[in-house]
């Protein structure tokens, strides 16, 4: 590999050049296309935001544990591994996805790079709470891009381990926007805030929107405290929303009067059973 091309991509001293290749990031002869780039900078850019948290667990008895729901490609929990859990000897990723032949390909890549503390579940976000293969509690769950409900999964999953921290990229959220089409007829008849979501375009834009603040609220009234910011520039991803939380125990009632008050103000009641159960009642 080219000294120029490793500070071209900002590599750090002792990661792995092989694992950037092995993940099609790089090519054989240390190259880098427009994409990979730019997946790679979102990459890097949450990693440093889960590094930070990683550094307050503490770093014994197989902690810190991490739960990556959509795993993908596993291009977060190969590149955390890489930076953060082998070099301290401690820890354990777990990646979490439902299609099968992306599990094999992480499973095979991280036996030959020798990612011991690595494991690989054929499963979805909602089926992960209960099995076996997870312990009990999490530290850290992380969510890159996990479509529509699966970024709500992921919540009620951290919710169920416990987790310390939950660090979230939301990606096409598609629920709510369908809600409020349905009831779009009603909506515009009672109340002239239905405008915002008259046209197909606002409805999705709108739905995307409130879906997150909904999200934010859960966390705040089920103990987290909740940070908004964005992941990189507008120019690399347009799905640029990082939500994190971290455990107070602190249940905010406020919080969980204000998601009601929302739900009811855009019709959507029917949505708090489903997506936002346990909160405290009024």
């Amino acid at each position: 590999m080219k000294k120029d091309i490793r500070e071209e991509l900002g590599l750090r001293p002792g990661q792995s050049v092989e694992l950037l290749q092995e993940l099609h990031i790089v090519t054989r002869e240390g190259r880098i296309n427009q994409d990979s780039r730019r997946k790679l900078k979102q990459v890097y850019h949450l990693v440093q935001f889960i590094e930070k948290v990683l550094l307050e667990l503490p770093a014994e008895g197989g902690h810190p544990t991490l739960a990556d729901h959509g795993a993908g490609k596993s291009y977060l929990g190969f590149v955390l591994y890489d930076l953060f859990f082998q070099p301290r000897g401690v820890g354990h990723i777990y990646g979490i996805e439902t299609r099968a032949e992306l599990v094999e390909k992480s499973r095979a890549l991280a036996q030959r790079l020798g990612f011991e503390r690595m494991s690989f579940l054929h499963l979805s976000a909602a089926e992960a709470a209960d099995a076996s293969a997870l312990p009990a509690k999490i530290d850290v769950v992380t969510a890159l891009h996990a479509c529509d409900t699966a970024t709500d999964d992921a919540i009620a999953f951290g919710l169920r381990k416990h987790a310390r921290f939950m660090v979230l990229v939301p990606c096409c959220q598609a629920e709510l926007a369908t809600a409020l089409r349905e009831h779009k007829a009603l909506a515009l008849a009672r109340t002239p805030l239905a405008e915002l979501w008259r046209h197909p375009i606002h409805t999705r834009e709108l739905g995307s929107q409130v879906t997150n603040v909904l999200r934010c609220l859960y966390l705040e009234a089920m103990g987290y405290q909740v940070t908004v910011t964005e992941l990189v520039g507008w120019e690399h991803s347009l799905k640029n929303e990082l939500i994190l939380a971290r455990w107070t125990g602190q249940r905010k009632r406020s919080a969980a009067e204000s998601l009601r008050a929302l739900l009811a103000e855009f019709g959507l009641g029917e949505l708090e059973g489903r997506r936002y159960p346990g909160m405290a009642a009024d």
